[in-house]
């Protein structure tokens, strides 16, 4: 057996715990995998924080300076379990520069700043791996870094939000509408007090830089990656929907077509066989489409403690194999592709139109002509009983441009008297 590797923590909080944990509860597996022991031997933590008990369980020194663990020779693996950008990013540049390998689950700071760390790392031949950063639990990266590597992918999408899933799946069999469904989303630890990033999408797009990176190569920005929430979804859209045979989730996607690729995250009606319609819940789905394979899904949890440090040891465990074989400083993922973005009038889609209209002879006339000089078509039309002066429409589209579905707003808002309560795009079956 060889010596033990031993680890930096920076941050001791529920994910940080939950990498002590797993460490512990599977040594005697993870030891004869990798042929020595994996330790943690210091944690970084503010001076504000008490953390004796979890120290004193898990034999481990608190520190309170970055320096205690880079400046320790006996430590090769820092793993950071902080989260936000800083001093996250300074704090794994530095430890990158002090020769350490490094472990983490920062998907805001690696979507933002993956490319500039990648390349330090390299410079610095050391490994920087982030298995952890997307759907938590499931090993979507290291699945297509490693087992898709000779498959031409094409699509890949997927649930990568536990809280916007939970709340739609509450709103879907619950008949909840969306302030009650974040409330109780609230209550149960799945949202933030502060939801933003979550309900706006953000964190979902977030993690389809990082999946674009990975499966065509090609590095994109928060600002090229389309982003539509569920803030403020109607309930009545979702029961219609679901009346119409389609489950509404927030979808990530990146999608090839040619040389290029378009990124975006929003509402969309999952036709109601397709396997992501049943995921439900907090949990996460990655659904890959390519030509070896055909489609396949990767299904698990995509949060919680103790399924994020699982990705979390697995990455550490790859970095001690590298060093035992002398392969460190390669990419997690090696692939590049010069970045080219498919232009909105060659992303095509079905669309779902909400609409509130005068319940007066000929208006939905007047919707048929915008849609007819746009070149669209109606594939499906549900008029609910009107209320007072005003009737609801609800249209599903043909299949049509984001160009043209631009233009058709641009009208409905200028020529008419309709209020467009949503659009939603409706994924293809």
């Amino acid at each position: 057996m060889e010596k033990p590797v031993k680890v930096g923590l920076l941050g001791l909080g529920v994910v940080g715990t939950g990498v002590l944990e797993i460490l512990a509860d599977h040594q005697e597996k993870i030891e004869k995998s990798i042929g020595c022991p994996l330790t943690v031997t210091k944690a970084l933590i503010r001076p504000t924080e008490d953390k004796e008990e979890t120290a004193k369980k898990y034999n481990l020194q608190l520190v309170h300076e970055l320096t205690d663990i880079t400046e320790d020779p006996e430590i090769d693996i820092v793993v950071e379990v902080m989260g936000r950008i800083e001093p996250a990013k300074t704090f794994i540049a530095e430890s990158l520069k002090a020769g350490k390998h490094v472990v983490t689950a920062n998907k805001d700071l690696l979507a933002q700043h993956g490319s500039e760390l990648a390349s330090l790392a390299h410079e610095q031949k050391r490994n920087l791996y982030y298995e952890a950063s997307v759907a938590g639990g499931i090993p979507i990266l290291r699945t297509i870094a490693n087992s898709l590597a000779a498959d031409d992918i094409q699509e890949v999408l997927g649930i990568v939000n536990g809280t916007t899933n939970y709340m739609l799946t509450k709103m879907v069999t619950e008949q909840l509408d969306y302030e009650t469904a974040l409330k109780q989303a609230q209550e149960l630890g799945f949202a933030e007090s502060d939801p933003t990033n979550d309900v706006d999408g953000i964190d979902a797009a977030y993690k389809m830089v990082i999946l674009s990176k990975f499966a065509f190569g090609m590095t994109i920005n928060m600002d090229q990656v389309k982003v539509k929430g569920i803030r403020g979804l109607s309930g009545n859209d979702v029961t219609v929907a679901d009346q119409l045979g389609y489950t509404v989730k927030l979808i990530g996607s990146t999608v090839k077509q040619g040389d290029s690729i378009a990124a975006e995250v929003g509402p969309v009606l999952v036709p109601s066989n397709h396997p992501l319609a049943s995921i439900h819940n907090e949990f996460n789905a990655v659904f890959v489409k390519s030509s070896g394979i055909g489609e396949s899904m990767y299904y698990g949890p995509g949060a919680g403690s103790r399924p994020t440090a699982t990705s979390i040891v697995a990455d550490l465990m790859t970095i001690v194999n590298k060093i035992q074989l002398g392969t460190i400083g390669h990419r997690f993922s090696e692939y590049t592709q010069p970045t080219k973005l498919t232009p909105p009038e060659e992303i095509v889609s079905k669309y779902f139109l909400s609409l509130k209209m005068p319940d007066e002879t000929g208006q939905f006339l007047q919707l048929a002509e915008i849609m007819a000089q746009a070149g669209a078509g109606l594939e499906q039309v549900v008029q609910e009983k009107a209320q007072v002066e005003n009737a609801r429409v609800v249209v599903i589209t043909h299949k049509m441009s984001e160009t043209t579905m631009s233009q058709i707003q641009k009208d409905i808002d200028e020529k008419t008297d309709f209020e467009l309560l949503s659009t939603m795009k409706v994924m293809g079956e």
